[in-house]
């Protein structure tokens, strides 16, 4: 008798544990021309005052005796890297990989007008399975990538193995809104209008229909700090942002 087959959800589907990446690089290769204008609509900008508050919450240095090593992890389209290269005053190095080649794409030519060009790098390469060697990053950043990952608990324990004694993951996130009301409003322009929205710019509702159902899939921010904590991480905090639509997640390897 065979072993039952190892399942995880797809949005609202359960798929077989296998499938579940290809089934997501579908997604971001139908939309990565346009996915950082998408955020925009579907949160009306507020994600830009969010990816602000994580790279103020890392503070990169802005000079040193050594290289301050940043992996941006699901991080194609170089959102988060420029921010970080901007913030350090371009003395951080930040490799920014993704398992999807069209983000990679248009991040790396999006790199080339950034105002430090040539402070990132683009490496194709998947969460769990990290082609870097041991306690080589100063920190991990990962912002709206991990609850698409198959095996979150195998990629947070590669974020730990990657960094160095003394560096920091921060992981931004949707979460779960917890304001009486706002939940109500949240959860009708979720169903209602992004994926007609994504339709519109995409030409494919498809695609934001399961983003807005794998949101709902994640866990709450106390489970996931959990995660983070067994993967090995300590002084592990959680932030809410606007009513808990989305959640900063900090820890450290010590």
């Amino acid at each position: 008798m065979s072993e039952p087959q190892e399942t995880t959800h797809f949005g609202a589907r359960q798929v077989a544990l296998e499938d579940k990446q290809g089934l997501v690089n579908a997604v971001f290769h139908g939309v990565a021309d346009r996915y950082d204008l998408m955020n925009d609509l579907m949160s009306g900008g507020v994600h830009r005052l969010w990816k602000d508050a994580m790279v103020a919450r890392l503070a990169p240095p802005k000079q040193g005796k050594r290289p301050y090593r940043v992996l941006d992890m699901a991080g194609g389209t170089g959102d988060i890297a420029m921010r970080i290269i901007n913030e350090s005053h371009g003395y951080a190095d930040v490799t920014v990989s993704d398992i999807n080649s069209d983000m990679l794409r248009v991040g790396a030519e999006r790199a080339k007008a950034w105002r430090y060009p040539g402070k990132a790098s683009f490496v194709e390469a998947n969460a769990e399975e990290l082609p870097f060697e041991d306690d080589y990053f100063d920190a991990y950043t990962i912002a709206f990538g991990i609850r698409n990952v198959p095996r979150i608990d195998k990629a947070l324990k590669e974020a730990h193995r990657v960094l160095k004694r003394g560096g920091r993951l921060l992981v931004l996130e949707f979460s779960h809104v917890d304001v009486p009301g706002l939940d109500r409003v949240y959860n009708a322009f979720s169903d209602g209008l992004i994926p007609p929205i994504g339709k519109m710019v995409t030409g494919d509702g498809d695609p934001y229909q399961y983003l807005v159902e794998s949101i709902r899939q994640f866990p709450r921010p106390d489970a996931f700090a959990k995660m983070i904590a067994d993967a090995g991480f300590k002084r592990v905090t959680h932030s809410a942002f606007t009513g808990n639509i989305a959640a900063l997640h900090s820890g450290w390897k010590l």
